[in-house]
């Protein structure tokens, strides 16, 4: 599967707008990629292991916190993973 890299985490992934992976679970895709990419762990998950509260995950066009198995949903090939930082911004008045 493609993990689609967001240019802010690009030079801890080698510079590489997208990533290939082979998994058979949202998780699995993000373990296969932090193991490949080690740089990117503090960046994506607590020192406990979760998934950074900023960060989203989109498989193709889902947001994987609405659906039912989260990171334990199966992936295949064809399936894209998009991370998607939060963005905070905005005009004190």
């Amino acid at each position: 599967m493609n993990i689609l890299i967001p240019t802010p985490l690009r030079p801890y992934a080698g510079g590489q707008q997208t990533l290939q992976v082979e998994a058979a679970t949202v998780g699995e895709a993000l373990s296969a990629l932090t193991g490949a990419h080690p740089e990117l762990r503090t960046h994506l998950f607590t020192p406990e292991g979760r998934l950074r509260a900023f960060v989203n995950l989109y498989l193709n066009e889902d947001d994987i916190r609405y659906l039912p198995d989260k990171e334990n949903t199966h992936v295949t090939a064809a399936d894209s993973l998009s991370i998607i930082p939060s963005i905070a911004g905005g005009l004190a008045v």
